[in-house]
């Protein structure tokens, strides 16, 4: 495990260089792919940082850069009416694979996000021509303007409306042509790589990039969640650096904890069978036969209770170790685990620990 800590004032792309060294020179790797979001592996680092390094990359384009394909006619919104993955090429990323993927979920979920958007800036823009029409608001085309403009900086769905600002108010309304024409790439993403099909299939190199998602779910963890890693009450480097190793460990132990302990959790323990009952690799996971039934029954094939697991640590937190003493000899103590409960057995069975030996 390595963990390297940036100054907060550092981007994110700005990590790329050193971590490219550290896996070439440090770890001695041959062959790797990178696989980051399209915040981390731009255009601009691929180019100057790990195509010269030799390395491989898994990404995805920007919103911009899959419009100019559709308008370049690299391929048509009609193939997918019956398919959600189409692997094709462009010129314009030469040597690279791009799979295009539409997932009619997020489709509904990007339309139903930017109506509740387009509502909200409406009725702020609303609330301020009330104002500004009973002499409560601001006065004069330029501090109108600001106005709108902070409101336009909150939602940034500017480009949605057509506003015209005036001495003494504005009109605003909907532009249903860009609306539309960003409405018609809801659901659709595409992920670039420069991997060859036969090193990777094209729904390999989808599954690979929406594995980040774990990714964003361990930080997510590891800084609010099971961890706490912020806030940080440190402000000398070394101690920031050690207290974020020690937070990354034990995200690490937790991960190995969570791996052995699922048949006790409501984590999904058979991820094969979960592969097995989704439609295709664009499509949400599903989880597998047997997550299904502990979940409604809320009972392990054994017949035990399933933990979270939080309420499993907080289950394992009452079986202490504890210093004895008695009555005939109070100078001597001995140490005393209590009796495990049968949840707490199975659990430590499941990490190969005993209590009363430690």
């Amino acid at each position: 495990m390595g963990v390297e800590v940036f100054a907060g004032n550092t981007a994110d792309p700005m990590t790329l260089a050193s971590q490219v060294d550290k896996l070439k020179q440090r770890f001695g790797l041959s062959r790797v792919v990178l696989v980051g979001d399209r915040g981390m592996i731009t255009s601009a680092r691929i180019g100057e940082e790990l195509r010269p390094a030799g390395l491989d990359w898994i990404t995805a384009l920007r919103a911009p850069q899959i419009r100019a394909l559709l308008d370049a006619g690299a391929f048509q919104l009609s193939l997918f009416d019956e398919r959600d993955l189409a692997e094709i090429t462009a010129p314009e990323f030469p040597g690279e694979r791009l799979v295009v993927c539409k997932n009619p979920l997020l489709a509904e979920e990007r339309a139903g996000k930017r109506e509740d958007l387009l509502r909200a800036t409406e009725a702020a823009f609303g609330q301020l021509a009330d104002k500004i029409a009973h002499g409560r608001g601001p006065n004069g085309k330029d501090k109108i303007a600001r106005a709108v403009g902070r409101i336009e900086n909150r939602y940034r769905l500017a480009k949605h409306f057509d506003i015209a600002i005036a001495e003494d108010g504005f009109t605003f309304r909907r532009n249903q042509t860009r609306i539309a024409a960003e409405a018609r790439l809801d659901g659709f993403y595409v992920i670039r790589t420069s991997l060859e099909a036969k090193a990777l299939a094209a729904d390999s190199v989808v599954g690979a990039y929406k594995g980040l998602a774990r990714v964003e779910r361990a930080f997510r963890s590891l800084k609010t969640v099971d961890l706490h890693l912020r806030p940080i009450h440190h402000w000398l480097a070394p101690r920031v650096r050690a207290h974020v190793f020690l937070c990354m460990l034990a995200c690490h132990v937790e991960w190995h904890m969570r791996e052995r302990l699922k048949p006790i959790l409501f984590d999904d323990d058979d991820p094969m069978a979960a592969a097995g009952e989704r439609a295709s690799i664009v499509a949400a996971a599903q989880p597998s036969p047997a997550a299904l039934r502990k979940r409604a029954g809320k009972l392990t094939p054994e017949g035990g209770p399933v933990h979270s697991f939080q309420s499993l640590l907080r289950d394992l937190a009452t079986c202490t170790l504890n210093w004895m003493t008695t009555t005939l000899n109070q100078a001597y103590s001995f140490p005393l685990v209590t009796t495990p409960t049968s949840v707490q057995s199975r659990a430590f069975a499941l990490l190969g620990v005993d209590p009363i030996s430690l």
